[in-house]
This record gives structure tokens, C-alpha cells and sequence, in this order.
């Protein structure tokens, strides 16, 4: 018997019980649409942050208080987990900006919770703080209105400028700038407003508020700065400014903090997000071996249930091959039409979230999944169709 006819009785067995087959391929299809979707969401958030870093300029350092072990490579792997160290002030912002001589913006930046409200309108939003400087060193396009300047943030000013997001729910039909919300209580107004932006390293931009971080401080009694953004004149003396800042700040942290660029950044960033991405993959991954599983079952009752015919091709001539082939191709069938309907559910998945979080559906991974469900149907078919093929021909035909 050759493949063809093999491959005819094999397609006349599975759609003999369509709605067993469909139910065995259910397993593999969620499987498949799972690594599918979720290594797409991964892959776009890492896009989406990355190009966020990268837009900020290849002039731009990052300090923050205590270490953070990049692994002394060019990767930027973490080489052990970040130590906490003493928070930064105000006072130590405006030590670096009196001292560093080659920044053109020394930017301190807090971050809190509040409660926007206007009138029965209200929701929760991340409060950013920054110095007038801020603008040099974000990425943030105005939709409308300006950025705080330096008299309102020496006066601690109750304004502030708003995300996309918060704009469309508490001002959806006309222009926020120049009217009054109140954030946590207190009575703030809108200078301005910012187009959409999506995910960064502090979370969704376009919920969040931007307000002076004298006034932010005021606000939430919390003098801490989380982190100090450095913006070198020129990107060719990077170097030079990372050294003084650190040589700056030495006396007081005791050498308890770190000083990185953007590449150093982008690098620890691009490892932990591809070890998230792997991780979710891997996750995934384990509903495909659950799917398997149930292909094997299928087959295995498959073969009880057709013993007597095994064992009359048997009596007439088919050999050990043929019955072997014939269950294996049954079990590839399922596992590779489940693959397919997996891997068009999971990028049509992708495409329709896209709206609300980045997805990048990547070859790779459309790859590496419909391979691995041609796998399973392999290594879980073979067992059953052993087994089959096995059987002795008048035992088989005796069996009821």
C-alpha cells in the first residue's frame, strides 16, 4: 500500500467522527493561538518601550539611587538583583545641575498616585513630577496647551498636563486646556494635554498626569526623587558627564549609585523583557503538551475501536508499515490542522488587541509553533500507531 492510499484512509478515519477529531484538535489549537498571541504581545511591548528609550536620543543617562548590576558586559544582563539605596532630593538634582559642565538638563523625576475628578467624571492615573527641563528629555508630543515653566515649578503651582487617555475620559468632547480638575482633592488646572503615546518604562504615558514635582511633593508629602535623567550637550562626551556625575554625587551616596546610558539601559531592559516573552512562550508551550496527550487518547481508543478492521487489512495482506503509517498520518493531521487554526486565531488575536496593547506577530514564533504541533502529532502518534500495528491478526479478528 503507498503513502496515498495510506494518507486516503487516514483523512476517511478522522472525518468518520468530526466532532471527536475537532474536540482532540482543541487542545492544540489553544495551545498554538496561546504562544502565538502571547509572544506577540511581548515582542510589541518590547518594541514599544525600546523605540520609547531610543526616541529619548543616544545623549541621555539614566542615575538612580543604589546598584544595579549590569553583568560588566556590553549585553547589559543583570548580573544579581539591584540593591536599594538612600533616595535622591531635590538638592542633589540641583548639585548636579550646578556642577556637571557638559548637561544641558539635569531632570529630577517622582511619580505618584492620584484621583483626577471632574464633576461626576473621575479615575486613576499616575502623577509625574519634573523640572521645566522635563520637556528636553520626553518624548511627549503636545496635543494642545504648554509645559509647566520654571516660575510655576520655584512657586510649586497647582497645574498640570494631561495623558491622551485621561484627556478622552474627562474631556471628551471639548478642549481641557484652561479648565479645572481636581487631582486628590485639590483644585488643579489644565495648561495642556499630550497625543497618545502607549507603554514606557513607567507604565501607560497616556494615563498619566504632569505636574511640577515641587508640586507633585507638596501633594503627596513625599520628598523622594526616584531617579535623576542627565541630557549630555553632545553624545561624544557621554562618558565624561557619566564620570563627573558620579564623581559629584560620590560624598554623599558613598559610591551607592548607578549611572547608566541609554545602551545600558536598553540592554537590561531587552533581557528581562526577552526572558518575559521566553517565559510566556514556555507557558503556553505547556497546553500544547496537554493537547498532545489528548491526541494520544484519541488514537489509543481509536485503535480499540478498530481492531477487527486492523486485524482484517492485516489477514489480507497489509504489512506492519502500513498500519503503522496509517495512524501516524491520522495523528498528524489533527495536530497539523489544529496548528494552522491556532496560528490564524492567534494572529488574528494579535491584530485585534492592537488597539489596546503593541503586538508583533514575528515569524519565529509562527514557526516555532506550527513545527512544535507537527512534533506533538508525531511523537504522541507513534505509541498508538505502534501499538496498532502490533496486533495479531486472528487475535484481532476475534476481538468484539
Amino acid at each position: 500500500m503507498n503513502f496515498a492510499e495510506s494518507f486516503r484512509i487516514a483523512v476517511r478515519a478522522v472525518f468518520a467522527n468530526k466532532v471527536r477529531s475537532a474536540l482532540t484538535m482543541l487542545g492544540v489549537i489553544i495551545g498554538v493561538a496561546a504562544v502565538i498571541l502571547l509572544v506577540a504581545i511581548g515582542t510589541g511591548v518590547q518594541g514599544e518601550i525600546t523605540g520609547t528609550i531610543e526616541g529619548l536620543g543616544s545623549n541621555l543617562l539614566f542615575v538612580f539611587p543604589g546598584q544595579i548590576n549590569t553583568g560588566g558586559g556590553g549585553g547589559g544582563g543583570f548580573g544579581g538583583p539591584p540593591s536599594a539605596g538612600k533616595p535622591f532630593s531635590l538638592a542633589d538634582a540641583k548639585l548636579l545641575q550646578a556642577r556637571l559642565n557638559g548637561a544641558s538638563a539635569v531632570v529630577p523625576v517622582a511619580s505618584g498616585a492620584g484621583v483626577l475628578r471632574l464633576g461626576n467624571k473621575s479615575g486613576r492615573s499616575t502623577l509625574m513630577g519634573a523640572t521645566d527641563q522635563g520637556a528636553q528629555v520626553f518624548s511627549a508630543t503636545l496635543g494642545g496647551g504648554r509645559h509647566y515653566n520654571r516660575s510655576e515649578v520655584d512657586a510649586s503651582a497647582r497645574v498640570l498636563a494631561i495623558g491622551y487617555t485621561i484627556k478622552a475620559s474627562l474631556f471628551p468632547n471639548s478642549d481641557p486646556v484652561g479648565q479645572y480638575i481636581t487631582v486628590n482633592g485639590q483644585r488643579f488646572k489644565v495648561i495642556g494635554w499630550y497625543e497618545k503615546q502607549g507603554g514606557s518604562l513607567s507604565g501607560d504615558q497616556d494615563n498619566q498626569a504632569y505636574l511640577p514635582i515641587t508640586t507633585l511633593q507638596t501633594l503627596t508629602g513625599n520628598n523622594d526623587v526616584r531617579i535623576i535623567m542627565i541630557k549630555a550637550a553632545d553624545a561624544t562626551n557621554i562618558d565624561l558627564v557619566r564620570a563627573q556625575a558620579k564623581r559629584i554625587l560620590e560624598p554623599k551616596f558613598a559610591d551607592n549609585i548607578t549611572v547608566m546610558s541609554q545602551d545600558q539601559t536598553l540592554g537590561i531592559l531587552s533581557t528581562v523583557l526577552d526572558t518575559l516573552t521566553y517565559m510566556l512562550a514556555g507557558i503556553a508551550g505547556i497546553s500544547l503538551l496537554v493537547g498532545g496527550i489528548g491526541i494520544m487518547n484519541i488514537m489509543l481508543v481509536s485503535v480499540s475501536e478498530r481492531t477487527r478492521e486492523i486485524g482484517i487489512r492485516k489477514a489480507v495482506g497489509a504489512r506492519t508499515y502500513d498500519i503503522l503509517s496509517q495512524f501516524v498520518i491520522e495523528a498528524m493531521m489533527l495536530s497539523l490542522t489544529g496548528g494552522i487554526i491556532g496560528i490564524l486565531i492567534g494572529a488574528g488575536g494579535a491584530w485585534a488587541i492592537q488597539s489596546v496593547v503593541p503586538t508583533t506577530v514575528t515569524p519565529w514564533a509562527v514557526a516555532i509553533a506550527f513545527f512544535f504541533s507537527a512534533g506533538v502529532g508525531v511523537f504522541f502518534g507513534v505509541y498508538p500507531a505502534w501499538k496498532a500495528s502490533q496486533l495479531d491478526p486472528i487475535v484481532a479478528l476475534r476481538y468484539e
